[in-house]
């Protein structure tokens, strides 16, 4: 008994030694319960007035509290960072709020944040409110463990909530399994979704649900938003570096904060500067962006290489040199149109004086083609090998580009021009093109008549009364290789209703006259007399064509415009001749007229 006393002494005056050793040790920063909580953690909404820029939806909300006209399933839509999440936790505490001495007994929009619910919520613990990983909770039997809870009555609080975030990753099998129990749950459940892809939540899902649109925080009310922040902080950042962060986190209140927690991080306890924000944000200054962008629109391709070159040495990306391009392109475009969008707070002062005078300078046509040249560039960029080299590139386009005259100074330029030397001068005061002569379609003494639309076969008593009702017959047969014999082999000499006279043109087939006869006979069902001669016979459809052609060609190269056009661009030819009535009669869905049908405008000459 004593040999026991005597040892537990022993263990009382002197511990051994790893023990006094551990007991002295400090323990690490992280296990002390100091660690670091990031700006976007800290500042989280927890009420809806803490909820920036969606006073719609605080609104609503806040209506359908008061009146108990509570929906049993929200979903919430709207682009990273906006407050889907915590929204679904807001209206969760106000729920389940009780007030600071517990006697509250209905939902309220203002929950207090003190009371047990409210604060076990806030931390994630409250065993009726269940927030689920829409992305990791995949399966259907998940799915089915989690419905198969729901019919039972809350533990604790007023109503079992469940959270499903970033709901569009579940499968469609689990979508289908929560279809009848979305429809219609116990009144003690209520499902709130979140989701940033609204399109891939069925239809079915989200005709059981009140929707609300979650929307991107404008800049002045981020700009008032992250000032606060400073201000608890203690923290300065200039004000053109901080408009460089609202531009940068493009209405996301998530990415603000978190871009503006580094910023902070990069001031070493001084005020973070616009120089130190664009070097964090891998962008080039923006008055250096507006440089680049000047001497590009000038077609100043040296000084634009050496500019991008300078920027890309200073740390710049070039496909953020790129991006930063494009946004200009954008903004001077809406200024060019409307005037009034330009006094943004994002943008300085002295910027926005730039920025209209370039606007006032370029023309639409110059700012629509650099922006189509520049989405083909950030393609091109984002995938080279080497962007820089792909930045030069587009940069070397768009300089080439920049001074080419739009159409209408072209031809303003070319009407103001003398003709060209060796040109053939008109005779006479000139006039506009004539418009073409319909093309004859027989001889020179069968006159013109207008072609009747193919129909079915005529009788015995509505023989053709023109050679061109003729070939409009064959055309409407569909009976190509006779119509091609006959417009380039038969010299008309003389026509009449039943009968065809014609002198054969060189190379012409000996049975033509035959043939044609029989297919006349059997498409009108009368006897045709179809007889050849020696001479006298007018020249042929096809040489009519060509004919006029070369006419259309003469009377258009006498043209002064025309004339200028060919001594601005050598080695151009004319490839056709088409007048105001053709072009009518083509949009009129007609045939196209045979001069433009058989002018093929690869041929040689």
């Amino acid at each position: 008994m004593g040999t026991g006393r005597g040892i537990g002494l022993r263990h009382r005056r002197t511990p051994p030694p790893a023990v006094a050793f551990i007991a002295a040790r400090p323990y690490p920063r992280a296990m002390t319960g100091t660690a670091y909580q990031v700006l976007a953690r800290k500042y989280r909404p927890q009420t809806f007035a803490d909820l920036i820029g969606q006073e719609a939806m605080v609104r609503t909300l806040k209506n359908a509290f008061e009146a108990g006209r509570i929906a049993h399933a929200f979903v919430m839509t709207g682009v990273r960072g906006v407050g889907k999440t915590t929204t679904a936790r807001i209206i969760a505490k106000g729920l389940n709020c009780v007030g600071p001495d517990g006697t509250r007994d209905r939902p309220t929009i203002e929950p207090c944040g003190l009371c047990g619910p409210c604060r076990a919520i806030a931390e994630g613990r409250h065993v009726d409110v269940t927030e689920y990983d829409a992305a990791s909770n995949t399966q259907v039997d998940k799915m089915r463990d989690i419905l198969a809870a729901v019919p039972y009555r809350p533990t604790e609080a007023r109503y079992k909530v469940i959270i499903f975030d970033e709901v569009h990753m579940l499968s469609s099998g689990s979508f289908n399994a929560l279809l009848k129990t979305l429809e219609e749950p116990p009144a003690h459940v209520k499902f709130i979704f979140a989701t940033t892809e609204i399109r891939k939540v069925p239809v079915t899902i989200l005709s059981r649900c009140q929707r609300y649109d979650l929307r991107r925080i404008e800049p002045e009310v981020m700009t008032a938003h992250l000032r606060g922040v400073l201000a608890q902080e203690g923290a300065a950042v200039a004000d053109d570096a901080l408009a460089l962060i609202v531009r940068a986190a493009e209405g996301s209140v998530r990415d603000a904060l978190s871009l503006l927690d580094q910023a902070i991080a990069m001031g070493e306890g001084a005020a973070t500067t616009a120089a130190q924000v664009r070097a964090m944000l891998g962008l080039a200054d923006r008055g250096r962006v507006l440089e680049l962008f000047a001497a590009v629109m000038r077609g100043d391709a040296p000084a634009a290489l050496a500019e991008l070159a300078a920027q890309y040495a200073d740390g710049a990306d070039p496909l953020a040199v790129m991006r930063d391009l494009a946004e200009v392109t954008h903004w001077l475009s809406v200024l060019k149109v409307a005037p009034g969008t330009g006094d943004d707070p994002a943008v300085p002062p002295d910027e926005r004086d730039r920025g209209r005078e370039m606007a006032d300078r370029l023309s639409i046509r110059v700012l629509t083609r650099t922006w189509q040249m520049l989405l083909k560039a950030l393609e091109e960029v984002a995938v080279a090998p080497s962007p820089m080299m792909a930045a030069e590139m587009a940069v070397i386009r768009l300089t080439h580009v920049a001074d080419l005259p739009d159409p209408e100074r072209i031809l303003r330029d070319l009407l103001a021009a003398p003709p060209a030397q060796g040109a053939a001068a008109a005779p006479g005061p000139q006039a506009p093109l004539p418009p073409r002569a319909p093309v004859p379609r027989g001889s020179a003494q069968s006159a013109p008549v207008a072609v009747a639309a193919p129909g079915p076969a005529p009788g015995l008593s509505a023989l053709p009364a023109t050679f061109e009702g003729v070939v409009e017959l064959i055309r409407a047969r569909r009976d190509m290789a006779l119509l091609v014999e006959v417009e380039s082999a038969l010299r008309l000499v003389r026509y009449a209703p039943g009968r065809i006279e014609f002198e054969p043109a060189p190379g012409a087939a000996p049975d033509l006259a035959a043939r044609l006869g029989q297919r006349l006979q059997a498409w009108t069902g009368q006897r045709w007399g179809v007889s050849v001669v020696s001479a006298g016979g007018a020249p042929t459809l096809a040489e009519a064509r060509a004919a006029e052609a070369a006419a259309a060609q003469a009377a258009a190269l006498a043209n002064p415009v025309v004339q200028a056009v060919l001594a601005a661009f050598p080695g151009a030819r004319i490839a056709a001749v088409r007048t105001p009535e053709a072009r009518a009669a083509e949009a009129a869905g007609d045939a196209l007229a045979p001069a433009e049908e058989d002018w093929d405008p690869f041929e040689p000459g």
